[in-house]
């Protein structure tokens, strides 16, 4: 009876250090959702875009990202452990640090394996008010470059007056379109996706509401 015991305790302990608090739950697309944090704070001119590769480091792609991350483990990658914290060393001032949103949701994918993933989400085609989704657009794609403190080109995408001044002369819908005449935004980076584009221009063509 007690050698049964301990094959079923001995067999239960082999199953358990095989699962992880990894293998369910929510997971960050990388597309989506990693990559723009990066680009938008990390990939500016000077810093750790194509060009620059500051230290070594090209963050407007998987690849030059994936340098500086050990999947699974993010205490032991070198990205994670300078963004988080209090006082993080990076991105360095004068650039504000990256919201515990998006530190958390890095932190999620490092643990989820690191994985190249896009197309996780399914595409929002109703909601289109400033404060659920237009809003939240800028802070992942923008705001690292266009804040108070930071108005690249003079422009501000992280209040809704500084985001309407943008939208004159189709100046916003041009630059993520990246249509002829346009700077190219986010800069350094990949398009939008065409869901979050039809977002902002279904906004604009209903007077930027701010909702």
């Amino acid at each position: 009876m007690k050698k049964i015991s301990f094959l079923v305790f001995a067999g239960c302990s082999i199953l358990l250090s095989t699962c992880t608090k990894d293998i369910a739950g929510p997971d960050a697309c990388f597309q989506e959702e990693i990559l723009p944090v990066f680009v938008s704070n990390c990939a500016m001119s000077g810093c750790h875009n194509s060009t620059s590769k500051k230290e070594g480091y090209d963050f407007s792609n998987y690849e030059g990202i994936m340098k500086g991350i050990n999947p699974k483990h993010p205490l032991t990658s070198e990205i994670y452990t300078t963004i988080k914290g209090k006082n993080p060393s990076m991105p360095p001032k004068p650039y504000g640090k990256l919201s515990s949103t998006h530190v958390n949701l890095i932190k999620l994918w490092i643990n989820k394996g690191a994985r190249n993933t896009s197309n996780c989400k399914s595409c929002d085609t109703i909601n289109f008010g400033y404060s659920a989704r237009i809003k939240p657009i800028n802070e992942t794609w923008c705001t690292g470059c266009h804040n108070a403190g930071n108005s690249s080109g003079g422009i501000d995408l992280s209040t809704y007056k500084g985001t309407i001044a943008a939208v004159a002369g189709n100046k916003l819908i041009g630059s993520i379109k990246h249509s002829t005449g346009f700077a190219a935004m986010p800069q350094g980076g990949p398009q939008l996706s065409l869901c979050e584009i039809a977002a902002i221009q279904k906004w604009i063509n209903a007077g930027t509401p701010n909702n």
